[in-house]
């Protein structure tokens, strides 16, 4: 491979806002796989945002990419798998799979798109320095003629539009506005864009912790939710503690400590440590190909405090509903305020606010 910018490439990052900014080019947040990809004749290569490789998990988009981008170029864009009209990140993790039967088979089953959204080099041309008015217009002439399962991300220059994406196009699974100057050069792994996500808090059972990685201080308080069965299934974890809080915790938390869960005291999550039990309720402690041999303990506590945190927005299960295997925060969770004015028994997923449904392919005309 020989082109004009070379892998690896950090792609560039956005810092947090409270609004949409105005006077600026505006994107649709997509959750996905961030992804870098290489084009150089046969060869292409398809980076992730930590500059592993994603290319053998994805084989179907590789194949798709071969017959609709240019001969030669880099793309920054989003790898997104849909299911039922909406984005489905359960179905990407998925494909971080060892065996090549498995992801061969869920290429078929779950095939992924890409959507691009920044040109990095075309031919022998690096476009890294050229503003982002001047990428966008080379990009959308270089993928003028592609077409499903490869997309160019919808942008505007029209903020109230930009507005109404944000409301809208939260019902196909993306989770918010990306706003980006318009003489923005491409500066890898730099905050330079602006991301507005959405986010709203919930009321949650306190039932266990885990301890920092720096020492015997809590890390994140492990949150759970009733479901119509009444079962309290885990739906996250929540921190963003200061170090000073996280050892007031420790003697907070010592009243409701339990000993081992899976000692079998009564606690919800007693089974945690059976693999099997975790399909038929959630619960904290999974293995997984992420966690790998990550220590995944945690301290037990009576399910009887209740706190509030905010999130963005929630994961569905494999079903897509919102009880046993159902949804979960898809990033932590952050620490408002204890809720001694709730009853654990409240804290129900009825009370999380539902997006209005709207089919991605409405995104991607």
């Amino acid at each position: 491979m020989d082109l004009p910018v070379m892998p690896p490439v950090r792609p560039m990052l956005a810092k947090s806002a409270a609004s949409i900014p105005a006077g600026m080019h505006y994107e649709a947040k997509w959750d996905g796989f961030r992804a870098i990809v290489f084009r150089d004749g046969a060869e292409i290569e398809l980076g992730s945002r930590t500059t592993k490789s994603l290319t053998r998990y994805f084989p179907e988009l590789v194949a798709a990419l071969a017959e609709r981008l240019p001969e030669r170029c880099v793309l920054d864009g989003e790898i997104v798998i849909a299911r039922d009209g909406r984005l489905d990140f359960d179905a990407l993790t998925e494909r971080i799979h060892p065996a090549a039967s498995r992801v061969n088979t869920l290429a078929e089953r779950t095939p992924a798109s890409f959507v691009a959204f920044d040109v990095l080099a075309l031919g022998d041309e690096s476009l890294v320095d050229a503003p982002l008015t001047e990428r966008r217009r080379r990009l959308e002439e270089a993928l003028a003629d592609a077409s499903a399962p490869v997309h160019v991300a919808p942008a505007t220059t029209d903020a109230e539009l930009a507005g109404r994406w944000f409301e809208q196009f939260e019902g196909a699974g993306l989770d918010g506005v990306v706003a980006k100057p318009l003489d923005l050069r491409y500066r890898q792994d730099e905050r330079l864009m602006f991301k507005i996500k959405h986010e709203r808090t919930a009321d949650c059972v306190v039932a266990g912790y885990r301890f920092h990685k720096s020492g015997p201080v809590v890390g994140s308080l492990l949150l759970g939710l009733y479901d119509d069965a009444g079962a309290l299934q885990h739906v996250g974890v929540c921190a963003a503690f200061t170090m000073k809080r996280r050892t007031e915790l420790i003697a907070e938390l010592e009243p409701l400590r339990m000993e081992d869960p899976s000692d079998g005291e009564g606690h919800p999550w007693a089974a945690w440590t059976d693999e099997a039990a975790h399909a038929a309720k959630r619960m904290p402690g999974a293995t997984s190909r992420w966690t790998g041999k990550k220590d995944l303990s945690w301290v037990a506590l009576r399910p009887e405090l209740v706190a509030e945190v905010a999130y963005e927005h929630m994961e569905r299960g494999a079903r897509g509903e919102r009880g046993a295997n159902g949804a979960r925060f898809r990033h932590t969770a952050r620490f408002r305020r204890w809720r001694p004015d709730r009853t654990p028994d409240s804290c129900t997923y009825a009370q999380l606010e539902e997006s209005m449904r709207f089919d991605l392919a409405d995104v991607l005309r």
